[in-house]
């Protein structure tokens, strides 16, 4: 299967997620967090640095039941514009976030 690039948006909204991640985690470590959700450290890593864009949805749930987030929270926050005040739905960009 071929993977399109992401786009401006989606690259975006992975460095969104990344950055909730690491906020929500706070002073936890992140070996402790990987495993409590059950996925690798650089899993996590690599979510956290934005190169990971589009995770699969059963890994960010994971880790978001881990940090005590809900995914309305989750999907509110990376769907927001930085400035904007209200979110935006992407149909595209659910698609690539449960796709991958």
């Amino acid at each position: 299967m071929v993977r399109l690039p992401l786009t401006p948006a989606e690259v975006e909204r992975g460095q969104r997620l990344g950055a909730l991640l690491r906020r929500a985690r706070g002073g936890r470590s992140m070996l402790e967090t990987a495993l409590d959700a059950r996925v690798s450290p650089e899993t996590l890593r690599k979510i956290e640095s934005g190169r990971v864009a589009t995770p699969a949805f059963p890994t960010i749930a994971a880790i978001a039941d881990v940090l005590g987030l809900s995914l309305d929270a989750v999907w509110a926050e990376i769907n927001q514009p930085e400035g904007a005040g209200e979110p935006t739905a992407s149909s595209h960009g659910a698609r690539a976030w449960l796709a991958s």
